[in-house]
């Protein structure tokens, strides 16, 4: 059982998932993060691997990644960083980015020092399910990995009952058809959506994400579902200029509902 099978066994509800970019705002924060996210109360990190052409990423995590690229991250350094904060934390570290960025390090390779590091899990928006299923879900599954697939408003019951029987860990709920960091309110259509996926039995925790971004979002997310991904707000908060530690606790406090530090 790896740190994200022991998270969903202990905890059904309320789960704070944070994604940030791996070297954001400076290359050396990667870790420093983590640590602050884990003391903060957040229950499950998203490490994003910045790449030069995201396909789901909105300007905020385009620019974080940009920002993280000219910084100098690269996949053999974030391994570096994942291996060395493991040292000090036990929480569950997800790795998203694209395939391609797997592919250009080796399939085998890649998962082999996922492992190695201390990574529990994978989300790989652009990886198809049928190659997935085709190719890799056989090395995945070997190695203990989870693995998360996206599904959205447009997605056919059909289609949502084989993310269901692919994913291992959670399933990434993306909750309106946009990119990521849209903002507003969570509409009644979105319910809808939320309340007709809830129907569904299905074996996997389910976290929504983009567009949750406060305290009323989330805890809205959270009562469809066993808890919800931010990121992008995040982001913008660590780009305000203060330490990062600082930043990451009073963000996660506000998250919470339970008020900013002084």
């Amino acid at each position: 059982m790896n740190r994200l099978d022991k998270l969903f066994a202990h905890k059904q509800k309320d789960i704070l998932n944070i994604y940030f970019t791996a070297g954001y705002p400076a290359v050396e924060d990667t870790g420093k993060i983590i640590q602050a996210l884990e003391k903060a109360g957040a229950d499950l990190i998203e490490l994003g691997m910045p790449y030069s052409d995201p396909l789901a990423d909105g300007p905020t995590i385009q620019q974080s990644g940009q920002k993280a690229l000219k910084n100098g991250m690269t996949l053999p350094l974030l391994f570096d960083q994942v291996q060395a904060v493991r040292e000090k934390t036990d929480i569950p570290l997800v790795l998203m980015g694209y395939f391609n960025q797997v592919m250009q390090y080796g399939e085998q390779r890649f998962l082999d020092k996922c492992v190695a590091v201390g990574i529990d899990g994978l989300i790989l928006p652009d990886l198809p399910l049928y190659e997935y299923e085709q190719y890799y879900q056989e090395m995945v599954e070997k190695a203990g990995l989870g693995i998360s697939f996206l599904i959205t408003p447009q997605t056919t019951e059909e289609r949502i009952k084989k993310v269901d029987e692919l994913s291992r860990g959670f399933i990434y709920m993306v909750a309106n058809s946009s990119i990521t960091g849209a903002k507003g309110g969570i509409t009644d259509k979105q319910l809808a959506y939320f309340e007709r996926v809830n129907r569904l039995p299905l074996k996997n925790p389910r976290l929504i994400g983009f567009g949750i971004s406060d305290h009323e979002t989330f805890v809205t997310a959270c009562r469809y579902a066993n808890g919800a991904i931010i990121g992008s707000a995040f982001i913008r908060a660590l780009a305000e200029g203060k330490e990062v530690e600082k930043a990451t606790e009073d963000f996660v406090r506000s998250i919470r509902g339970v008020g900013v530090s002084a």
